[in-house]
């Protein structure tokens, strides 16, 4: 589907991205690709007390090729209890804007500093039902490959997944994944014997089509 990304030197595709992340996003067109085909959630609507959250997909280099972290979260009593998704979490009063929400959350969860870290732009904010959340994807890069230091608290595991590796057709399937109150049907990304669905792999799935234009 974008084979012509295939082995992107790291500049290059930064430059790309800062460029392509100034035009029109493909939003939805690019969400439905991963979208669930049955769920409760999916006839939900945000609403005034929505919840306003940010992620960060943190771009960096290995042997000049294109990486990012996902963090298999802990188990708990929730929506999203040992679910694979960017580093991110809530808004804060503390927080200027959800630029600063999502590299905040980054530092706390994956222990990256802030100041390293050049942000690129935003993707297509995108609704939670289940947990009723607005997340704001923000996408940034640093220069090199940083040592992660999860937080046990919240972290089981950091995964460093090359960007190439979702360009591959053999890694996307469908199946049923169980919620709090709801059996999900949806498309998903297989990723280190885990199943990336939802709002992150539309998150993912929008990267690459911004990439793609």
């Amino acid at each position: 589907m974008y084979n012509h990304l295939k082995k992107p030197a790291f500049s290059s595709l930064i430059k790309r991205l800062n460029e392509n992340l100034k035009k029109e996003l493909p939003g939805e067109k690019a969400h439905q690709i991963m979208e669930a085909f049955s769920a409760k959630y999916l006839t939900l609507q945000p609403t005034e007390k929505t919840r306003k959250s940010a992620v960060l997909m943190l771009l960096y280099p290995i042997d000049n090729e294109v990486y990012f972290p996902l963090i298999l979260r802990n188990s708990y009593e929730g929506f999203h209890s040992d679910e694979v998704g960017f580093p991110g979490g809530r808004f804060e009063m503390t927080d200027e804007n959800l630029i600063q929400t999502a590299l905040r959350e980054t530092q706390e969860e994956i222990g990256v500093n802030p100041e390293d870290i050049a942000i690129l732009g935003t993707l297509t904010e995108i609704f939670i039902g289940p947990s009723d959340f607005n997340v704001l994807p923000v996408v940034g890069y640093i220069p090199f490959r940083p040592d992660f230091v999860p937080d046990p608290r919240e972290v089981q595991q950091v995964f460093e997944l090359k960007l190439n590796y979702f360009l591959d057709q053999n890694i996307i399937g469908c199946s049923e994944i169980s919620i709090p109150g709801d059996m999900v049907i949806t498309p998903y990304f297989e990723v280190n014997n885990h199943k990336v669905w939802g709002a992150t792999a539309k998150i993912i799935i929008e990267l690459l089509s911004v990439l793609k234009h």
